[in-house]
């Protein structure tokens, strides 16, 4: 009863706010279903085509890259024509993308259909403004943190499909990504016939007028406390966005995970995300303060890093080194690009290693993002809540894209750990800034005065 009565509840608004915010949830999360099928295989698909680290690293930023091009050209047309047929444009995009994915018989295919999704890919920064226009101050931090939880459902249930499609098609590669595309066209569907338009005619005008502009871009980024988090916000989500990148590679070379064990593992992975951004992050809000919240993410996530880097090479009992050869499509491990374990070293200690790698790599994966965004919405006006935000996603598109190729060369160059050392350092000495650059700036809620960011 104590436990209960201490736990933070919503508040009438707040709860009606939620029940709005329903159909965009949904929405959301049908369309991250057909992402997260795809994420985990991505890797292992490219390399039965004869990919290396640095070719599957170019081809993870080829959406990221296109998505800075189409993103914010998509986002000035929200403004003006309203977010639900834009929302449509976005998704039919992912739909084509995906469909070309599962008829791709080479790889410059998979380059063409991510580039596809990634130029129209405008997806989650169209539903956070639908998000925005249906929330206040005060209930826009849990209504963007649905965004959160949405890919933590669905980091856990798409891998699962992921795995379904791969056991009842005989590891066809291509069969996912067909499944993915229905997930897609079902998104479509739910934004056509049951989601809202949230941005009604009268305020387009006005809206069009305020733009965010590469000066208020630049003056946004001089801001002592908004600009040293948004800085923040770019670091991590280029470390962790390599990691999530990388890791089905670094488990196939390590423990010699196939497609079907990769996807157990992101289902694991978000569980833990659920569980953080469902209940946990939450209750810390009540309780601690962004910058506590913040060095938590930070040191987690520093020991995850260091922990998967020291995984041992330790396949699990059931592995066989020509069967994950036969579900690659290869004869020899020539054929993958990729160095494979040998047979004879299988224990259960690898995946044991794994698993507790990826219990703090995941806890502060999770926070950061939302917690540093919210953050920065106590730190401007509310009229300025969505530039700071879009520049915000920018800037994590950014990362995005630069991520799989710097750190896909780190990977070829010094090997599979190397990446995972480096984003420890990384994040070792963002550590350090934080802990002496934020100490009292986060207690203070209210806005800079004079902020012009568009």
């Amino acid at each position: 009863m104590n436990q209960r009565s201490k736990r933070p509840e919503r508040s009438p608004e707040e709860r009606a706010t939620m029940a709005r915010l329903l159909p965009v949830f949904v929405v959301v999360l049908i369309d991250l279903l057909g992402t997260t099928i795809i994420i985990p295989l991505l890797p292992l698909y490219s390399a039965s085509f004869g990919a290396n680290a640095f070719i599957i690293g170019l081809l993870s930023a080829a959406y990221p890259v296109m998505q800075v091009i189409g993103a914010p050209l998509l986002g000035r047309l929200s403004d003006r024509y309203g977010r639900k047929p834009i929302l449509v444009l976005s998704q039919l995009g992912t739909f084509a993308g995906f469909i070309i994915m599962g008829l791709a018989n080479a790889l410059p295919l998979l380059f063409v259909a991510r580039m596809i999704d990634g130029l129209s890919g405008a997806n989650l920064s169209t539903a956070q403004a639908v998000i925005t226009d249906n929330t206040d101050e005060k209930s826009r931090t849990s209504g963007l943190a649905l965004i959160g939880a949405a890919f933590g459902i669905g980091f856990t249930i798409g891998p699962v499909i992921a795995f379904l499609a791969l056991a009842f098609s005989g590891n066809n590669y291509h069969v996912p990504a067909f499944v993915a595309a229905v997930f897609s066209l079902l998104s479509v569907l739910l934004t056509t016939f049951w989601l809202k338009e949230s941005l009604p005619p009268e305020k387009r005008a006005h809206i069009e007028h305020e733009r965010t502009s590469m000066t208020g871009f630049v003056n946004t980024l001089k801001l002592p406390t908004v600009g040293f988090l948004l800085v923040l916000m770019f670091v991590q989500q280029f470390v962790f966005g390599g990691v999530e990148q990388l890791l089905s590679l670094f488990t196939l070379n390590r423990l010699g995970f196939d497609g079907r064990a990769n996807a157990i593992l992101f289902v694991f992975i978000g569980l833990i995300v659920v569980v953080m951004l469902g209940s946990v992050i939450r209750v810390w809000s009540k309780q601690h303060s962004d910058r506590w919240i913040i060095l938590t993410g930070l040191t987690t996530l520093t020991i995850g890093l260091v922990l998967t880097a020291l995984t041992p090479m330790a396949p699990p009992p059931w592995y066989s080194q020509r069967g994950v050869l036969a579900q690659l499509g290869a004869s020899s491990t020539s054929g993958v690009n990729v160095t494979l374990p040998p047979d004879g070293y299988n224990s259960l200690l690898g995946l044991i290693w794994i698993l507790g790698a990826m219990l703090p790599l995941a806890i502060g994966g999770s926070v950061l993002s939302p917690t540093i965004n919210s953050a920065i919405t106590k730190r401007v006006s509310a009229t300025q809540v969505g530039g700071v935000l879009g520049i915000s996603a920018a800037l994590v598109s950014a990362a995005n894209a630069l991520a799989p190729i710097m750190l896909g060369a780190v990977y070829q160059a010094l090997g599979p750990s190397a990446p995972f050392f480096l984003g420890g350092v990384i994040l070792l000495v963002c550590l350090i800034i934080v802990s002496r650059a934020l100490k009292a700036s986060l207690s203070q809620s209210q806005p800079a005065p004079g902020v012009q960011i568009s």
